[in-house]
């Protein structure tokens, strides 16, 4: 299963970012592989609209099944990412990418 964070950084140890449509990368763990990869999503600051549903869409090209964020996509993002059956985490806002797995794990962030 693919799981995907919104983060500050490209690792591990990167803080959470709170945001969603104008995150700053995405870690990507594959927790069949084990595999851990980052996209670059800065790019998404230069957009005046419509950052929500395009992070969106390369989520999902991406392959995510879970998304793991602080504050949760809007309500056009959201709607993409329902459509498409990625399960949305939200409470991580103050955790690393790998406090907040670890707390998917254990059940203690808020299905969205």
């Amino acid at each position: 299963m693919k799981i995907v964070f919104t983060a500050k950084g490209n690792n591990m140890d990167s803080l959470i970012d709170p945001r969603f449509g104008r995150t700053e990368y995405f870690v990507i763990y594959d927790e069949d592989s084990k595999n851990l990869e980052s996209y670059d999503n800065r790019a998404i600051e230069s957009e005046a609209h419509g950052a929500g549903p395009k992070t969106a869409q390369k989520l999902v090209e991406l392959g995510a099944e879970v998304l793991i964020t602080g504050n949760g996509p809007g309500g056009n993002a959201s709607g993409v990412l329902s459509t498409t059956g990625v399960e949305v985490y939200v409470g991580a806002g103050n955790m690393t990418v790998e406090e907040a797995y670890d707390a998917y794990k254990a059940g203690s962030l808020k299905k969205s």
